[in-house]
């Protein structure tokens, strides 16, 4: 159990390691703290951290820094997020208005804005698919045994697939099949096409079942991989990352390949409020360096998605995690427009 002098000493080491990136030792803790104690007694508090696997101290310095689970410390119950007028983010971000004239508009400007306000790689999903509304589908002929499938929700987002089907399928069944799916499903969410497919495919021909079952599919398929990141470039001119190019390309490859990350973003749906996974809490070896801090998004009142980003270990969290909470806000009010 740790006294009120050994939560002191580790609150400043971590502040300022973020502050300046460098070891902190036991003379920079002593003038930083304000502890009226010896060297010695720092040393010895130093080296109980230690022991506990809170700090850490790198083989090219005698000073320490935060372990992941040091962070997690700090973050539980020594953080004071920073208040608007010490935040200097936090009067733009204030004043700003996201775009509602299409949602896909206002979650690229939410992970834009993400980014350019903390310097990290910012992200948004897009709201989950058992919520998106269908408007329309259609199937169209293309040459041979091909046909393209159409999906068009509600908000105007198209979706399309080339589907091999067993023989060649006229126009009139074409349209047969389109017209049984919009009269139970325009208007209903991608669940309910689900479940009407589920329950009356015995009504239709067998050589149609696998366009229906391609328009299931691709309703399962909505959004899966259609997570918005941005400025993930800013992460490379990190010093945090810079001597570790192996970690940069697998970090890089789960910003290309997404569908990881987006199971780890969309575990924040469930939650209230911020989460924030520290170094391997994550469970995404990529990540092992890495904060995630994120927060759900809602649609008149319902939460949809989550929002959030991407950094070092070493990031200031009392000043990030405002700014996501905060766009989470102004996300979820342009979207509820």
């Amino acid at each position: 159990m740790l006294n009120d002098r050994s939560h002191r000493l580790l609150k400043t080491l971590v502040e300022r390691y973020i502050a300046d990136g460098h070891p902190v030792g036991s003379k920079a803790l002593s003038h930083y703290s304000g502890l009226d104690v010896s060297s010695a007694t720092i040393r010895n508090v130093m080296a109980d951290l230690e022991n506990l696997g809170l700090i850490t101290s790198p083989h090219t310095s005698a000073g320490r820094i935060p372990t992941a689970q040091g962070y997690r410390l700090f973050v539980d119950r020594l953080l004071i997020t920073q208040n608007h007028s010490a935040n200097t983010a936090l009067p733009e971000l204030l004043s700003t208005e996201l775009p509602n004239d299409h949602p896909q508009h206002s979650i690229a400007a939410a992970s834009q804005l993400l980014s350019q306000l903390t310097h990290f790689a910012g992200v948004v999903t897009p709201p989950r698919r058992s919520e998106v509304l269908l408007k329309q589908i259609e199937f169209l002929p293309l040459s041979d045994k091909r046909v393209l499938l159409i999906l068009v929700t509600q908000d105007g987002e198209v979706q399309n697939r080339i589907v091999q089907t067993e023989r060649v399928l006229g126009v009139n069944e074409l349209n047969d099949a389109a017209h049984f799916l919009n009269r139970h499903c325009a208007g209903k969410t991608i669940g309910h096409l689900m479940q009407v497919l589920q329950q009356d495919l015995g009504q239709v021909k067998r050589e149609l079942l696998e366009l229906m079952n391609a328009a299931m599919q691709m309703g399962q398929d909505l959004g899966n991989d259609q997570m918005i990141i941005a400025g993930e470039h800013q992460l490379l001119g990190l010093n945090d990352f810079t001597g570790n190019m192996r970690q940069m390309r697998q970090l890089f490859e789960l910003f290309e390949q997404k569908s990881t990350l987006l199971k780890l973003m969309q575990l924040g749906q469930s939650a209230q409020g911020i989460q924030i996974y520290i170094g391997q809490e994550s469970g995404i070896a990529p990540l092992d360096e890495c904060s995630v801090i994120a927060a759900p998004y809602r649609v008149d009142g319902e939460i949809v998605g989550t929002l959030g980003v991407i950094g070092p270990t070493r990031m200031a969290y009392d000043r990030v995690i405002p700014i996501v909470n905060i766009t989470a806000q102004l996300l979820s009010s342009a979207l509820s427009h």
